[in-house]
Order: C-alpha cells, then structure tokens, then sequence
C-alpha cells in the first residue's frame, strides 16, 4: 500500500482528491488538517476509519519528523493560497523521505520549485508543483499538438467558471494580483500588464457560450516561453460565470491600478459569500481552451483550439486530476522522474482526464 497524506483534505480541493484515492485499492489516505476534528469527519464520511483523519499544520517546525513517524509515502498539499507561502511542506516532505505534490498555481511558487532539485534528487524523492489545469494541464495539451506545427508562434489559454464557486484560498489567490503589474510574453517581448485587465469577450462551445475574461497571472506564462522557445505570445485569461461579478472585480482591480486601493484581497470574503448565494441562477456549465497558432507541416498557417466542457459543476473537479493521476502514478511504481519541478511533462492529456472520466467533462477540438 502507498500511503498519501492530502494536506488540506477536508477543504474545497482536497476532499474531491482524497474521495479519488480512497477508491484505488493501492492507496492508504490520510486526510490532513489543522482542525483535526474535521479531518476524522472527513475520512469517517469517505468510510475511513477516523483514525485517518490527523491534525497537522502545514507550518509545524515537525512536520518532517509527523510524516516520517506516520510512514508517509507521497503528501499531496492542497492547503493554498500558495502565492504567501514558502517551501515548508515541500522541504519536510524531502526531509522525510517521501514525495510531494501540490497544486499551486503561483507563478513565483511553481517556476521557484526547482531551487529543490538537487536537495530531492539526492534523497530519491519527487516534488512536483503546479499539478493541476496550469501547467499540468495546459502543458500537456500543447505537448499533444505541437508535433503538428514546423513553428508554433502563439499559444493562448483560458478558463471561464461555472457556478460553483471555489474555495476561499482559491479565491483569495486570484484577488492578489488584482491590478498589479506583471510580465507576460508578447510578440517576442516581455510586456507589462495588469491582473484582471484585459477585458474581452470570449466565445467558448456550448453550453458555455460568451464569457467575460480578463488577464491572470498563472506560471504558464513564465515557464512555457522556455518550454517552446519558437512561441512569441503566451497569455492567459480567466472569467466567472457571473457576469457582473466579473465587471466588478475588473472595477476594483482597476482602483488597484489608480493607487486608490492597496489590494482587493478584503473584499473576497464578501464577494465569495455572494456568489454562492447567486449559484443557483447561474450556468452550472464552465470551460477551459489552449489554442495553438503557427505554420503547420505543410507550410500553410494552422490554428487549432482544444476545449474542456465541463457541465453539471463539475469543473472544480478538473484542478484535481493531476494530483490523483500523479498519486496513482508512484502508486503503481511508475517511472516518475526524481527531483523538484514544475508538473510539465509527467502527463498526458488522457492520463490528466481519467480520474474524471465518470464527470460530464468532455474535449472539443475546433
């Protein structure tokens, strides 16, 4: 049996992973959390004895010796926002001799993960951050297409919520580049712009349709300019299901931009209660797209565009594939590379999508 601790196993991310793994007959789960009142709920409703359920801090100066002393194989950290964080959990896990998976989607946080290589390669161990729908997913959509172009010259990516709205961190996260400038790569240079400006229309396949989206900070736009060294744009956008609920975070990143406010990070809290509130006039239907742009083998001008549908709110289950599909991976003792690395390159897009087969989530290449 492999043995997995999901830290942050009872929140929005982390109890859809650990209900995935609880099912593999291979795994052992622990579920893992400050409240670990919560923690034991949460595996007694997987059908776990309590026992499975462990209080443990992310930022215990012991965490190393608690994974040890519990035999831990691979820790799957769930706990965000990873934008304030540092590399405390990921070092225990190396200290402890086991492997680590997390699902950060900080640009600083993913790209810096690599500063751990030589400590996990020489302790054998994996740590792979950014296991989720940027890069994991992203990346190994444009691995599966790339062979068709001579040159790729622009990849552009996005992704428009459904209803259900995601967990607080995950919210919090976005709100924290609110208006604030950062780079991304733009005609062969880097550009200066600003979270959740751009604002534009965006045509996804039904159920989706038109959505509001606006540029967000994501590690793609860092690690793929190097990954595909002939691209000369790389972007990223992402919009709410909620119209007006979009427009207004757009608003207030832009009193961001003017100085009038330092951050609208205050503001999640309030806007994230509300719009769970609304969830029931909204479209339960959300949608993902990476569209690749260049000259195609035939020396003729190729685009294509892939798109994940998800329907029913099924989306928020998408960000986990990779964690589960990279946990029964080391499982089953694949081959998974040893060091500490951005979640490129380990998966494809069928591995990605597997753990989801039985959501309404389905490809449409256009």
């Amino acid at each position: 049996m492999h043995k997995v601790l999901v830290l942050g196993g009872y929140g929005f991310f982390g109890k859809r992973i650990a209900a995935a793994l609880a099912r593999n007959p291979h795994i052992d789960v622990l579920i893992a959390g400050r409240d670990g009142d919560k923690a034991a709920a949460a595996a007694r409703a997987l059908g776990l004895a309590a026992a499975s359920g462990q209080a443990c801090d992310a930022n215990d100066p012991a965490l190393a010796r608690r994974l040890a002393h519990l035999r831990i194989d691979t820790v799957i950290h769930t706990a965000g926002p990873f934008q304030t964080q540092h590399y405390t959990v990921a070092r225990a896990a190396i200290e402890a001799g086991c492997n680590y998976i997390d699902l950060a989607d900080g640009r600083d946080f993913v790209c810096g993960i690599t500063v751990l290589d030589e400590q996990a390669r020489s302790c054998g161990v994996r740590v792979i951050s950014g296991a989720s729908s940027v890069p994991a997913l992203s990346s190994a959509v444009v691995d599966r297409y790339r062979t068709q172009f001579a040159r790729l010259d622009v990849i552009r990516l996005g992704i428009g919520t459904g209803a259900r709205v995601p967990g607080l961190a995950t919210v919090q996260s976005v709100f924290g580049y609110c208006g604030k400038p950062f780079t991304h790569w733009e005609n062969g240079a880097w550009t200066t712009t600003h979270g959740w400006h751009g604002l534009h229309r965006h045509r996804f396949p039904q159920p989706v349709g038109v959505r509001w989206l606006s540029h967000c900070d994501v590690p793609d736009l860092q690690l793929f300019p190097h990954r595909y060294p002939s691209v000369r744009t790389v972007s990223f956008h992402a919009g709410f299901a909620n119209g007006l609920g979009h427009l207004t975070v757009w608003c207030l990143a832009g009193l961001v931009r003017l100085g009038v406010l330092r951050t609208i990070v205050p503001f999640a809290p309030s806007l994230n209660r509300a719009s769970r509130w609304l969830e029931p006039l909204l479209s339960d239907a959300g949608g993902m797209f990476v569209t690749l742009e260049g000259q195609g083998r035939d020396q003729r001008p190729l685009r294509i565009t892939w798109n994940l549908i998800a329907r029913r709110n099924h989306g928020p289950h998408i960000p986990c594939g990779a964690a589960i599909a990279l946990a029964g991976k080391l499982a089953s003792g694949a081959g998974v590379p040893a060091g500490a690395m951005p979640c490129m390159g380990l998966l494809t897009v069928k591995e990605y999508l597997e753990p989801l087969r039985e959501l309404d989530v389905h490809e449409i290449i256009e």
